[in-house]
């Protein structure tokens, strides 16, 4: 069995980076819902961050998204963020919300658009070095809608050279870390539509390029945990963004979905080695809420994935591997299902306990009173969001 002072260690050692985004007014392409107390600015967005880690101790770091949260001084808004406990983690770059990126960006057939979403890309490596962030975090919506509307082949080697001249700013210690997804908003072709796409270019770059696995960008019945496994395996998995599908990119709390799902990920993550420091492998919400109040959606969240990690702490690996030696297909499934099927809820509150924190994370917010102040003083001015 499993040391369980072991797993109270590693659930205490456990980081998850919420986004910035996650705080602000978002909606579906119909409609962006407003809600009261949201933040104004990205410093305000860093005090609802703060709350997240305050209650639940295990979200130090934020992810900032470029230009929603541009600044004029990045060293203030660095500053703001260790006052209040935290550090900046991955700058999220942005090339789909322009005019001119209707037909692509880095992928575009027109040079001028391709080097103005490059000269983007070089900005973002610049409010890295002033921010300490050590990911580039890259995502494109680059894609055609028609057969025959672009060369396929030649949006791969425009996306090459792109990535190249951004790869050779990256300082010593910062990192390239390339999304995919399956589609939308082009839907005839996707230019990184899936993790060996994003995998053979960050293989092809070098070893500071590496390939972001967010749990909604998948077809239905993909084998996730699959797909992390052998990341891992070449060291190329350099982060999750989490979050949950129904049907597409739904970006609901991960968890909701398919929490099992969730398990057999961080199953994987753990059996080979993703939670040791040397891998630094970022574990990432990447989602918006827009029917739910904010901050205690990102706490449930981080909770959902404390608590998938804990039952992935507690498979009985020695006996999961004795059982698939001997070709027991009933008892390594029940190793696992043991595991999962553990309320892991007790354990969770006592970590708790142990580290000064209150053991209800939700209702230790809830008292708080942050909710009520906010609603009160968060009054006039823009709302930040979407395109803020």
């Amino acid at each position: 069995m499993p040391d369980l002072s072991a797993v109270k260690a590693a659930l205490r050692a456990q980081e998850i980076e919420t986004p910035s985004w996650g705080y602000g007014n978002s909606g579906t392409r119909f409609k962006v819902f407003a809600q009261t107390g949201v933040p104004r600015d990205p410093f305000e967005k860093l005090d609802d961050a703060a709350q997240v880690h305050a209650a639940t101790g295990v979200a130090p770091r934020v992810s900032l998204h470029i230009p929603w949260d541009r600044v004029p001084d990045y060293a203030a808004l660095t500053a703001h963020a260790k006052a209040q406990g935290l550090t900046l983690g991955a700058i999220n770059s942005n090339t789909f919300q322009e005019d001119d990126y209707k037909l692509g960006s880095v992928t575009h057939p027109d040079a001028r658009v391709r080097r103005r979403a490059v000269n983007h890309l070089l900005e973002c490596v610049d409010i890295m070095d002033a921010t300490g962030s050590r990911d580039l975090k890259l995502w494109f919506a680059d894609g055609t809608n028609y057969p025959g509307q672009d060369d396929v082949v030649a949006r791969q080697d425009r996306l090459f050279e792109a990535l190249s001249e951004v790869y050779a700013r990256l300082g010593d210690e910062q990192r390239m870390i390339l999304e995919y997804k399956l589609f939308e908003p082009a839907f005839y072709t996707t230019d990184v539509p899936d993790w060996g796409t994003s995998y053979a270019h960050c293989l092809k770059l070098g070893e500071k390029a590496k390939v972001v696995v967010d749990t909604g960008h998948h077809a239905p019945g993909t084998n996730i945990e699959f797909i992390v496994a052998l990341l891992l395996r070449e060291d190329k998995l350099g982060a999750f963004d989490f979050n949950s599908r129904f049907y597409a990119d739904d970006d609901l709390m991960v968890g909701a979905a398919d929490p099992f799902q969730l398990f057999r990920i961080l199953h994987e993550v753990t059996k080979n080695g993703g939670f040791q420091p040397n891998r630094h492998v970022a574990f990432m919400l990447d989602q918006c809420h827009n029917i739910e109040a904010k901050i205690p959606a990102v706490i449930r969240s981080v909770m959902n994935v404390q608590e998938a990690t804990a039952k992935a702490l507690l498979v009985d690996l020695d006996a999961l591997r004795a059982a698939q030696q001997a070709g027991d297909v009933l008892g390594a499934n029940a190793v696992l299902m043991d595991a999962y099927n553990t309320d892991v809820r007790p354990l969770l509150r006592e970590v708790r306990e142990e580290q000064g924190l209150d053991p209800d994370p939700i209702g230790a917010y809830r008292a708080s009173g942050w909710q009520e102040r906010i609603v009160a003083e968060r009054v006039g001015g823009h709302q930040a969001g979407w395109g803020a």
